[in-house]
């Protein structure tokens, strides 16, 4: 069995390495800096964007792609070395127009778009010229069962109005945002409580939308920034409806697969990056007379974590390719898994890493901090394991039911008692 890349992706790592490499981390410092001082996006971030699109790194992550649209045509398996490439350093996604929430943005707009709404949100948004956010959770509900979902759309004569309030929306805070997709609900409440929901375009400066705060995760404030968002009366065309009607839940779907994959490439790309800091780390670092590599927890952390990686990173170029041939029962419970794994990877191996550099790995003076608060925020974001794992073990017990009875031979029981029936 073969589990390389293909020759094509493998040069395309290479140039997107080389890219950043020569490119992107040398402003690294620079874009930290700049950030800290209140200035956002740095000023050369469009230079590297341009410089990035030229090179034909751009747009990588869309498999769909038209000939008159810019990008490269990646399947999701293609894009997965990409991605965890990318992921090493958080913000340089940007500069490939691989952000997130962009990317799931645009492969709603490029399934469900009429072609007004292609012309106005779409195409500017795959020519990086503008941001999105996409507005779903609520702070008043259990936003893990998004049958919750509590702001309103109410359709009154030619107009949409929406009233409600959302939180941690992504992106909100960029100042190159323009365009919110956000979840309403719209339909009867006596309908099926998965079709009572839509999806509608509203540009931020809507009169009646005010983004009240950025909201910090575990006190790191991410300057594109993860919102508070309130809707008060905000009157919208009916052709901002995204979509049918009631098919929220089916577009979100759509929507959330590959985001959550690419969310669990990057992942592997910042725990590889982790592991070989810490590496480093333990054979330079001496404590009671030796490097810490020759204490033998070091050596199974260090193990352990390689270990892990590898089988997280199969498992996700697992889920990759299912999703490939198409969304299907098996792919949803492939993806529900790696979000579940991908989370737990990075908590455990940045973990890990902190305990090597000490009091350093606390501080802000590596990416470890950041990695880890990112990592214990994926347990919840884009839903919290215990759904995810609810999804995998349903599926297991409805294979289980369609199977049952078929393990009885492998018990060594007589075989009278195996015919008892048994108390259901």
């Amino acid at each position: 069995m073969d589990f390389d890349y293909p020759a094509p992706v493998l040069a395309l790592r290479a140039r997107l390495e080389a890219f950043m490499d020569r490119y992107v981390l040398p402003h690294n410092a620079a874009w930290h800096q700049s950030v800290a001082q209140g200035q956002f996006p740095p000023p050369f971030m469009a230079d590297l964007k341009a410089l990035a699109k030229s090179e034909g790194l751009w747009n990588l992550f869309l498999p769909t792609l038209r000939d008159d649209e810019p990008g490269t045509r990646l399947s999701n398996l293609a894009y997965a070395p990409l991605a965890e490439a990318m992921g090493r350093l958080p913000w340089a996604s940007e500069v490939f127009n691989c952000s997130a929430p962009d990317t799931g943005n645009m492969e709603l707009l490029h399934l469900f778009a009429s072609p007004e709404q292609n012309r106005r949100w779409l195409q500017p948004l795959l020519q990086g010229e503008i941001r999105s956010a996409f507005a779903m959770s609520e702070p008043d509900v259990a936003s893990s069962d998004p049958t919750n979902l509590q702001t309103r759309a109410v359709q009154q004569g030619d107009s949409w109005v929406i009233n409600g309030r959302k939180w941690f929306a992504t992106g909100a805070a960029h100042p190159d945002c323009k365009l919110l997709i956000v979840m309403c609900r719209s339909g009867d409440d006596a309908a099926d409580k998965h079709a009572q929901h839509s999806m509608l375009l509203v540009p931020l400066d809507t009169p009646g939308v005010t983004v009240v705060r950025n909201i910090p995760i575990m006190q790191h404030h991410s300057p594109e920034g993860h919102c508070e968002i309130t809707f008060r009366d905000v009157r919208l065309p009916l052709d901002h409806l995204l979509g049918k009607a009631g098919e929220g839940f089916a577009m979100a779907q759509a929507r959330l697969g590959p985001g959550r994959i690419h969310h669990c490439m990057r992942t592997i790309g910042q725990c590889e990056l982790a592991l070989a800091m810490m590496c480093e780390r333990t054979l330079e670092r001496e404590a009671f007379g030796k490097h810490l590599s020759d204490f033998a927890n070091v050596q199974e952390w260090i193990a352990e974590s390689r270990l892990e990686i590898d089988q997280a990173r199969l498992l996700v170029l697992r889920a990759a390719w299912q999703l490939d041939q198409g969304a299907s029962a098996q792919s949803r419970v492939d993806v529900s898994a790696i979000k579940v794994v991908a989370a737990r990877l990075q908590t455990r191996v940045v973990t890990r890493a902190i305990q090597v550099f000490g009091a350093m790995g606390l501080s802000n003076d590596t990416p470890l901090a950041y990695f880890w608060t990112w990592g214990r925020a994926m347990h919840l974001l884009d839903g919290p394991d215990e759904v995810h794992l609810r999804t995998v073990a349903r599926h297991e017990l409805d294979h289980a039911r369609q199977q049952l009875g078929t393990t009885a031979a492998y018990f060594t029981l007589p075989e009278q008692l195996l015919a008892t029936p048994r108390i259901r």
